[in-house]
């Protein structure tokens, strides 16, 4: 759906909401898990990201994509939530791997090809995914965020750098390092 008349919206349309919702609803919630770790947190800001989208669709200006300024709602809310005390009491320091969707894609693509894999093949596909994201959740937020927007939404980097509000060489350098650190780890478990 094409999106650039919402620039002069005043309102939204409960029909419009649902296509937002619908078109960029696991973008969001997947942000949201990145940045906090947790699935119940993740279902609350996203819940949240929508309902300001809805009362703030006049604020929408058009000049990043809607993808953009909904992930950019989603950095917001989650600052917000980590400064409220029933996020900081229920936050666990848990790493928790990628969630069973993603496992499920990669499965899904996989008997796409002609010669279907073996089921080794597959567990080992899946240990390695899982590794990679155990590592990555594993990173500082502000490491994981930027390597997260850079690979996961692929964002360009003056994207990220308007989102994070920092300058894109600090962008470049971050996205360095994470690769790097992301890299050495998983050299570290293949020893």
């Amino acid at each position: 759906m094409d999106y650039s008349d919402l620039k002069h919206a005043v309102t939204l349309d409960n029909d419009t909401l649902y296509q937002i919702m619908d078109d960029f609803g696991n973008d969001v919630w997947n942000y949201a898990f990145f940045l906090t770790g947790s699935r119940d947190h993740a279902d609350d800001i996203s819940q949240e990201v929508f309902i300001k989208a809805y009362q703030g669709i006049h604020t929408y200006r058009g000049e990043a994509s809607l993808k953009t300024w909904l992930i950019t709602i989603t950095r917001n809310t989650v600052h917000s939530y980590r400064r409220s005390r029933f996020f900081r009491q229920s936050l666990g320091s848990k790493l928790f791997s990628i969630d069973d969707e993603k496992t499920a894609e990669s499965s899904a693509l996989s008997s796409h090809s002609r010669i279907a894999p073996s089921a080794e093949s597959i567990v080992m596909e899946q240990h390695y995914e899982d590794s990679i994201w155990e590592i990555i959740m594993s990173l500082s937020v502000k490491s994981r965020e930027v390597l997260i927007l850079a690979l996961k939404y692929e964002m360009k980097i003056h994207e990220i750098a308007k989102i994070l509000h920092i300058s894109e060489g600090t962008v470049k350098s971050r996205l360095s390092r994470a690769k790097e650190k992301v890299q050495k780890e998983l050299g570290r478990r293949a020893e």
